[in-house]
C-alpha cells in the first residue's frame, strides 16, 4: 500500500484560501449537449473523447482523494461529463466512502438515476445533486439538446428520495432568453417537495458557450422573481467558502441558493480544486492549464513526492477571475467545463 503522507493543518495560497473542497471528473462523456456546457457544434458525434487508458483507474482516483484529505480536504464532488455513465462508478463511491470524515457528493444529469439510485445509496454516496434547467419540456429538450425528457428526471430524482437522499439539491442553470420563464415553477415544484433548489448565473466557462453578459439573469433578479410570489429572506452560509447563498421561504416551507459567480463574485473564499479526467489539478474553473498528477502517479512517485506537488501548486494559487471578468472582458482560452466538472 502506498504510504501515507504526514497530515498538514493547512494548505493556503497567497490570498490565503485553504484547500478544502476537491472536484474529481470521472469522465469526459455526457449523454445530454447541453448548449452552456457541451454543445453539439464542438461535441459532435466526430468529437473525439479520450481513450480509456488516459482516465485514471479508481485506484488512482482513490489515493489522490486520500492525499487530497491529509492535505486538508473535506468534501469530494464526483462529477463529468456525466459521472454515472463511467461503468461501475458505485465501486469507486464504495471505496472513497471508507475514507474518514469526508463529505462524499455527486452531480448528475439525472438520466441514469431511476436505474443507479439504490446502488449509488448501497456503496455510500452521502449526498446528491441534480441538473435540472426547467420542468418545461421545450425548454429542457432545448437546453439538453438531445431531446431528453422532463419526466425522466423527474422519476430519477423521486426515487433517489425513496432509497435516502432527502432533500436533494437541483442546480439550474439560468440563461436570458432561453428559461428564465421557468424560474417560478421550478421554485413552485420543489419547494412542495422539500428538495433544495439552487439557481446559477449563466457563466463564459470554456471557449464554446457564446457567453454574453447580456445572457446572464442576475441573482438579484432570480431571487426577486421569486420573492413576488413566495416571500425569501436571507439565511446565513452554512460554512466559509460556501458558493450558493442561501435564502429560507419566509413560511418556513424551505430554502432555495443562488450562485452568482458572474454578479457576485465569492473568489475571495474559494476553496475548490478540480481533478480532469486523466488526472490533471485544475485551481480555478477558468484556468486554461492544468498539473500532470497522472504523470506522477503512473511514474511510481511516492505519496509524499505527490504531496509536496500539490502544495506547491496551491501555495502560489492567486486565480480570481470571476473578481475581475468584465462585459468587455476579451476572450481567453479556458477548459471547458464538462472537462472538469463544473
Amino acid at each position: 500500500m502506498p504510504e501515507t503522507p504526514t497530515t498538514l493543518q493547512t494548505t493556503q495560497d497567497r490570498l490565503q484560501r485553504p484547500l478544502r473542497d476537491l472536484r474529481v471528473s470521472v469522465t469526459d462523456r455526457c449523454n445530454f449537449r447541453c448548449v452552456y456546457c457541451m454543445p453539439k457544434e464542438k461535441f459532435g458525434a466526430d468529437h473525439q473523447f479520450l481513450e480509456r487508458a488516459a482516465l485514471l483507474s479508481f485506484e488512482e482516483i482513490t489515493r489522490l482523494a486520500r492525499i487530497f484529505t491529509d492535505l486538508g480536504v473535506e468534501k469530494i464532488r464526483l462529477t463529468g461529463g456525466e459521472p454515472l455513465v463511467r461503468r461501475n462508478i458505485e465501486q469507486l463511491i464504495s471505496t472513497l466512502a471508507l475514507i474518514p470524515n469526508l463529505d462524499l457528493t455527486l452531480t448528475t444529469n439525472g438520466s441514469l438515476l431511476a436505474k443507479k439510485a439504490q446502488a449509488l445509496r448501497d456503496a455510500g454516496l452521502k449526498r446528491l445533486t441534480v441538473s435540472l434547467d426547467s420542468l418545461d419540456d421545450h425548454t429542457f429538450k432545448a437546453m439538453n439538446d438531445v431531446d431528453f425528457p422532463v419526466s425522466k428526471v423527474i422519476e430519477g430524482i423521486d426515487i433517489a428520495a425513496t432509497v435516502g437522499f432527502n432533500p436533494i439539491k437541483i442546480n439550474m442553470v439560468v440563461k436570458r432568453g432561453l428559461n428564465e420563464t421557468s424560474i417560478l415553477p421550478m421554485a413552485r415544484f420543489f419547494k412542495q417537495r422539500g428538495h433544495i433548489l439552487r439557481f446559477i448565473e449563466f457563466m463564459d466557462v470554456g471557449v464554446t458557450n457564446g457567453w454574453q453578459m447580456k445572457d446572464v439573469l442576475s441573482a438579484q433578479e432570480i431571487v426577486q422573481i421569486i420573492s413576488q410570489e413566495m416571500p425569501l429572506e436571507p439565511v446565513c452560509a452554512n460554512y466559509n467558502g460556501e458558493v450558493a447563498k442561501r435564502w429560507k421561504y419566509v413560511d418556513g416551507q424551505g430554502e432555495i441558493g443562488v450562485i452568482a459567480s458572474v454578479t457576485q463574485a465569492f473568489c475571495s473564499t474559494c476553496t475548490r480544486a478540480r481533478i480532469s479526467t486523466e488526472g490533471k489539478l485544475y485551481t480555478c474553473l477558468f484556468a486554461n492549464s492544468g498539473f500532470d498528477l497522472c504523470e506522477l502517479l503512473r511514474q511510481h512517485h511516492s505519496d509524499a513526492d505527490i504531496t509536496e506537488a500539490i502544495k506547491q501548486v496551491w501555495q502560489v494559487r492567486a486565480d480570481r477571475y470571476s473578481e475581475i471578468r468584465s462585459e468587455h472582458t476579451s476572450p481567453v482560452p479556458k477548459i471547458e467545463m464538462s472537462y472538469i466538472g463544473g
